[in-house]
């Protein structure tokens, strides 16, 4: 009699703990899940940031308030950051953008480049500029279609003027 109710007691210890194991895997199982949302909200925040930041870059370029080669460098380096099916190609997707920067991205830029030979600054102005001048027309094509393929990938609020 004592062998069976050790058995006994023995099987219901078993069966609760094996009872609490199996709520506490779901409880992890709920909590990843959780994780997993946070993390894709953080990501979906943080490309919308970028392509807020991109999109007032792109509107720059083509009322052409800046030089061509900063936007470039700027809107190249910001979206390399862009976080999931969203990023973009710019050599296959905006190949005068990446033209561009392909162009100017080992160019000396401040104080680097004030300690350049003024024959040297010379030089890298005028291959930037010549690129420039051969890619204008492009680039701000290309800038008009990014900033609209990026509008609907922007999850701020669209404000309506009445």
């Amino acid at each position: 009699m004592p062998i069976v109710l050790l058995a006994i007691v023995g099987a219901i210890i078993i069966v609760a703990l094996a009872s609490y194991a199996g709520f506490l895997l779901i409880k992890m199982k709920k909590q990843k899940q959780l994780i997993e949302i946070q993390q894709q909200r953080a990501i979906e925040k943080r490309n919308a940031n970028i392509f807020e930041n991109v999109n007032t870059l792109c509107m720059a370029g083509i009322h052409e308030q800046c030089d061509l080669s900063e936007i470039v460098i700027r809107v190249y380096c910001i979206m390399d950051y862009v976080q999931g099916d969203q990023r973009i190609d710019f050599a296959l997707d905006y190949p005068a953008i990446y033209e561009l920067y392909d162009v100017v991205k080992d160019m000396a830029r401040g104080e680097d480049r004030q300690k350049l030979a003024k024959q040297d600054r010379m030089k890298q102005n005028l291959a930037r500029q010549k690129a420039e001048a051969r890619l204008t027309d492009q680039i701000i094509a290309e800038l008009s279609s990014l900033k609209e393929r990026i509008a609907p990938l922007n999850n701020q609020i669209p404000i309506k003027m009445m």
